[in-house]
């Protein structure tokens, strides 16, 4: 699968680290139900077949975080942009 860097250009799959589904919010921990919540965030994904929002890191590149849009069917991929989740990392 070849995966375009905003920064880098088009790379192989093999430069980058999936981190996993770009749309969930860390729970507050000092919330009062914060151990229902965190177990949900940690255990609780969809899998989803079709049109799916992933981070990425390009570990072997220019070392930023990726929000890819990917079809997870087909692994075409929609979009790429860099992605705030590296400043929360």
């Amino acid at each position: 699968m070849l995966i375009p860097c905003p920064y880098c250009g088009v790379r192989d799959a093999q430069e980058f680290s999936y981190r996993g589904d770009a749309m969930p919010v860390r729970p507050d921990p000092a919330a009062p139900d914060a151990e229902e919540k965190f177990h949900d965030y940690v255990y609780l994904r969809d899998n989803p077949a079709g049109a799916f929002k992933e981070i990425w890191h390009h570990s072997a590149g220019c070392r930023r975080w990726v929000e890819v849009e990917r079809d997870t069917l087909t692994h075409e991929i929609k979009a790429t942009r860099f992605s705030a989740e590296g400043r929360r990392a």
